[in-house]
């Protein structure tokens, strides 16, 4: 009885305890939508037309991002305002292209959102005065299904995207969203990675952006890793760079114990969003042990440790002489430095070739991302993962 009254007292306990978390949730979230459309009330009564004739100002706290509209009808720009501050952005709209570039050369943005038929100067003209002037100011197109072809050509002068009118109030909200992350991973692919090399005193780093390289390990040319433990038995896994760059194992498939493997041989392989890539062994020798813990929680792999994403281990046969072809300390770090100028300019090519027919339409299009995520780790498993290792 006693057990059952403990039981029941904290079941109670946590359906208060999620109720009242939902509570001020809807109330933090019903306050903060109050507040963005008194900052619309606000922003259109006052007169900012010093700067451009036609400018409208709405301005937020906190904006997930700041955005330029022009277009030449003023209905149009009053549903672009309504929605976006709701949304929580800040937003200027001006009715001429012209006007666009004066504000873009005084003030930050962070996308200019332009439609594309429009009188004196179209979207296409803004397009390319925009980033010639700010290329860091990302430049989305509004289209009709006629000028979809335009559109495109728009892309080709350094648009980020183009979304297809009619659209509801639901699509232009998420599709917004996803160009913040778009240009998010945009500006963060454009910062210059850094090789962090891990000793005893220092811990690794979660950044994508910063690959970890651990002092005393050895690294094979197919970003396979190698520790040679005291007794002489070698353990062996993927590499930070491998883990950073494929974010996502959702399957390992792993050597079976007392394999006789050699150096090139296939040794285990991942698998990515269906996509399999066979990784070749870095040194020859016997299994002798597999990290089971993989087989069941693969996803572990690019989140875990760098001494914890060992894949099997190896009694190794000929490890004198096959150490000669494996890099560590000094060399590995100037290594992995020119491994990331050829990935970033692997990935810029990648983009460039999806980015001329795919844009999107409506805000979403899960299956190009999907296509275009496919084409980069097929073309990064063939650059970097299938590499020659035998001497």
């Amino acid at each position: 009885m006693v057990l059952l009254i403990v039981v029941l007292t904290i079941i109670v306990f946590i359906l208060v305890d999620f109720s009242l978390r939902v509570y001020f949730q809807r109330r933090q979230a019903l306050k903060l939508k109050k507040e963005r459309e008194e900052a619309l009330d606000i922003g259109l009564r006052l007169d900012y037309s010093e700067e451009a004739k036609t400018l409208k100002r709405v301005e937020v706290k906190d904006p997930k991002a700041r955005i330029l509209a022009v277009d030449d009808e003023s209905i149009i720009l009053d549903s672009f305002r309504k929605i976006l501050v709701v949304a929580g952005y800040s937003i200027d709209t001006v009715e001429k292209g012209r006007e666009a570039l004066g504000l873009i050369l005084k003030n930050e943005y962070d996308f200019v959102f332009t439609d594309l038929k429009m009188p004196e100067m179209d979207g296409l003209e803004v397009t390319k005065a925009v980033k010639h002037l700010r290329p860091d100011i990302d430049v989305i197109v509004i289209t009709g299904y006629a000028s979809i072809d335009t559109a495109v050509e728009t892309m080709k002068y350094g648009a980020m995207d183009y979304v297809q009118k009619p659209f509801t109030e639901d699509e232009l909200i998420q599709f917004f969203n996803k160009s913040v992350i778009k240009r998010r991973d945009r500006i963060e692919r454009e910062m210059k990675p850094t090789v962090r090399l891990i000793t005893a005193s220092t811990t690794e780093s979660g950044s994508r952006r910063e690959f970890n390289v651990p002092a005393g390990i050895f690294v094979s040319r197919n970003h396979t890793w190698v520790n040679v433990e005291m007794n002489g038995i070698a353990r062996v896994g993927i590499d930070d760079f491998v883990r950073k760059i494929i974010k996502q194992i959702d399957k390992v498939e792993l050597p079976k114990p007392n394999k006789d493997v050699k150096r090139g041989d296939p040794l285990f392989s991942i698998t990515h969003n269906g996509h399999t890539i066979d990784v070749a062994s870095p040194i020859s020798g016997k299994v002798t042990m597999i990290n089971k813990e993989h087989l069941e929680h693969p996803d572990l792999i690019a989140l875990s440790p760098f001494e914890l994403s060992w894949m099997c281990c190896i009694d190794p046969s000929d490890l004198a002489e096959e150490l000669h072809s494996l890099k560590i300390g000094a060399d590995t770090i100037n290594w992995y430095r020119e491994e990331i100028d050829k990935y970033a300019e692997l990935a810029k090519g990648i983009e460039q070739d999806g980015a001329a027919g795919t844009p999107t339409v409506r805000g979403a299009d899960k299956a190009a991302d999907q296509k275009a995520d496919e084409r980069l780790v097929e073309a990064f498993a063939n650059a970097f993962l299938r590499r020659r290792i035998a001497a």
